[in-house]
């Protein structure tokens, strides 16, 4: 194998990659799988069952216990830590430790903490001195104690009523999907908001659900329809929406009823920083079906790839 070996480094494996560095008291067990063109920084520690992928740079000061596995371009900042037991005790050891997912890409802000078990999605982001108690989604990015979604990474401009002054309809930078601005008929008896199909509704309902008592930190939708249109409106209180299709990505802030959000098929969704008050009213163009979800973001993007 081609990589460079500080003379001060202590390296016991023999899988690794071409082109990678292992820099100053960095010390691999034999066990250990370390891909190509990788950095590794000083005093960094690396155990047996470890993974690690290509062109990984793991900062100074960490430790990669067994279980984890770090796919290909992830950012380790230094002094990040990882648990790979939820139940520690001295000199009692698991039969297999933990498996913890650090997905393509992510990236591990410095002094972090993850705890064992949790999957950190392709691009997602962990700010410094986060604690990760629980899976991180796609592209999110997550800081505090325990960690909690503040974004998304690559959005472009977020857009609301502020963004579009007349009665209409504006394109996304994420193709076919369109936000309306709804006419709003002011009345001393109470206002009234309306979308008709056809006209600011683009395809005729069969069903419609609504979301609400959404805790401030949680997070709802995160998958795409293969075939069901939907339009979206919070009817009050206010939330953020993410629209996706694997090579854009847009955030809309909802916090009228006289707002409303077509997503086409094929689009990924994500609501989220829903106001406690929130109830976001979805209008679907087709019945339920299960088989018209897709859950699972990488199976998203390969489906948008084919």
């Amino acid at each position: 194998m081609n990589f460079f070996r500080h003379a001060q480094a202590l390296v016991e494996s023999e899988a690794i990659g071409d082109n990678t560095r292992i820099w100053a008291f960095a010390h691999v067990l034999s066990g250990a799988r370390i891909g190509a063109d990788c950095n590794i920084c000083d005093h960094v520690f690396i155990e047996n069952d470890v993974l690690i992928g290509d062109r990984v740079t793991i900062k100074c000061g960490v430790q990669i216990w067994d279980g984890l596995r770090i796919e290909d371009d992830v950012f380790i900042g230094p002094n990040a830590t990882f648990t790979n037991d939820l139940f520690p005790r001295s000199k009692q050891h698991p039969e297999e430790y933990t498996k913890t997912f650090l997905c393509k890409g992510a990236s591990i802000g410095a002094n972090a903490t993850v705890l064992a078990g949790v999957t950190i999605g392709i691009n997602a982001m962990v700010g410094a001195g986060a604690v990760v108690t629980r899976d991180v989604p796609p592209n999110a990015i997550v800081v505090g104690n325990p960690a909690v979604v503040k974004g998304y990474v690559n959005v472009n401009n977020q857009q609301g009523s502020s963004h579009l002054k007349q009665i209409g309809e504006a394109e996304s930078v994420v193709p076919g999907v369109r936000f309306y601005n709804l006419p709003l008929i002011e009345d001393m008896r109470g206002n009234l908001s309306f979308a008709e199909c056809g006209q600011y509704l683009p395809f005729v309902p069969k069903r419609y659900f609504l979301v609400f008592d959404v805790p401030s930190k949680e997070i709802r939708g995160e998958h795409a329809h293969k075939q069901v249109q939907q339009y979206l409106v919070c009817v009050k209180g206010s939330c953020s929406v993410v629209v996706d299709d694997g090579k854009h990505r847009q955030e809309f802030l909802l916090n009228s009823p006289a707002q409303g959000l077509y997503l086409p098929p094929m689009i990924w969704g994500i609501q989220y920083k829903y106001s406690p008050d929130a109830v976001l009213m979805v209008l679907a163009s087709d019945v339920y079906s299960a088989a018209d979800y897709i859950r699972d973001y990488d199976e998203y993007l390969q489906a948008v790839a084919g």
